[in-house]
């Protein structure tokens, strides 16, 4: 396996570990009431704590400041509003996780972030030197 693959797979990895810490460990009530308002200080600070646990993964490998800060506020605002969609849409359904339109719809929240890693990753590759 190239270096390349290598760390592709690394950040890959500590990008995956970070976000079930954080969508799955770390959040509490305030972050998981009330989803369908807009403005929702819980969801600020769970995407917030994503952008920070991003920041740590991107310097340990080797990202420069500049970027990681650019990078993790972009996926900030984008987490937020991935976030605010799933929110809006099962509560306007009145969706449960007894409801398959449930769990259809976190598999799309789910996905969403996880594109959101693949352009985080081509970002930082596309800065790397050839």
């Amino acid at each position: 396996m190239g270096e390349s693959a290598g760390a592709l797979l690394i950040l890959l990895s500590l990008l995956q570990v970070k976000h079930m810490f954080a969508d799955f460990f770390w959040q509490n009530e305030v972050m998981l009431g009330d989803r369908d308002k807009y403005i929702h200080p819980g969801r600020m600070v769970h995407a917030g704590i994503h952008a920070v646990a991003s920041f740590i993964v991107f310097v340990i490998m080797g990202a420069s400041f500049a970027f990681v800060l650019v990078l993790v506020l972009a996926e900030w605002v984008v987490h937020y509003h991935i976030d605010f969609w799933i929110g809006r849409y099962t509560s306007k359904n009145d969706l449960t996780p007894a409801d398959a339109s449930f769990w259809r719809a976190t598999g799309v929240d789910q996905a969403l972030h996880q594109f959101t890693y693949i352009a985080m990753i081509l970002a930082w590759f596309a800065t790397l030197p050839t």
